[in-house]
């Protein structure tokens, strides 16, 4: 058996780390609409280049802000707050806006892409029938 050794150590002595929490307890920070709008901004462009984890955790943020921020500004309930000014739940109303609004960005990126396969599709036809002419014009001794 191995035997324990206590060492004494002063009461009055220094702690040789300070610790996490050396300056006492840090205060909650806050946001004011600008600087969320700000941070919406800058991270859905961090987002377009595959780095959106790496600006949350520069800034200290969770990906539930974005969310909740991202929520707030669709019902249009950040626009046009000064800060400190309380912001608050989204009415019925500005909910039920928000919701239309995704709804339609929806529907018109699928649009879009419809549109877009459409005219590919269109293309290929179009070629397809410009060999099958172009065959049909060759004399029959040509042909494979």
């Amino acid at each position: 058996m191995s035997s324990l050794s206590l060492t004494a150590v002063r009461e009055d002595s220094p702690m040789s780390s300070p610790g996490p929490r050396a300056g006492g307890p840090t205060p909650r920070r806050s946001f004011t609409p600008a600087q969320k709008l700000d941070h919406l901004t800058a991270y859905e462009a961090a987002c377009e280049s595959n780095r959106g984890g790496a600006y949350l955790r520069e800034q200290g943020l969770y990906s539930s802000l974005i969310t909740e921020w991202r929520r707030l500004r669709d019902a249009g309930v950040l626009e046009g707050k000064k800060p400190g000014e309380k912001i608050g739940k989204p009415t019925a109303e500005q909910a039920e806006i928000a919701r239309l609004r995704r709804r339609l960005e929806v529907s018109e990126r699928k649009l879009a892409q419809t549109e877009s396969a459409l005219t590919i599709m269109e293309k290929a036809r179009q070629l397809l029938e410009d060999i099958s002419e172009s065959e049909e014009q060759q004399p029959w001794y040509k042909k494979r």
